[in-house]
């Protein structure tokens, strides 16, 4: 057997290991798999693109990079309440 070492983002690991775990496995497995199976097809065994937004999403993107349709921020609730008071 060979060892292999990866740096992995703990939050991705954490979560990937979440899934893993529910579906009954773990990466020792999951790599394996992996492995035999860039061997079978000689390739990477999926698909690897970027994903294409539709045009909606990349409007709100940059609506909310402009601060277009965001909700007010307050200092404290003081300030909320005032403005909610003015809305009256």
């Amino acid at each position: 057997m060979a060892t292999i070492n990866v740096n992995v983002d703990e939050k991705i690991k954490e979560q990937a290991k979440a899934t893993l775990d529910y579906l009954g496995t773990n990466f020792t497995n999951v790599i394996n798999m992996l492995l035999r199976q860039i061997i079978l097809t000689e390739s990477i065994p999926f698909e690897v693109k970027i994903p294409k937004l539709n045009a909606e999403t990349i409007k709100a993107m940059e609506d909310a990079e402009k601060g277009i349709g965001l909700s007010k921020g307050y200092k404290d609730l003081k300030e909320m309440w005032k403005d909610i008071e003015k809305e009256d």
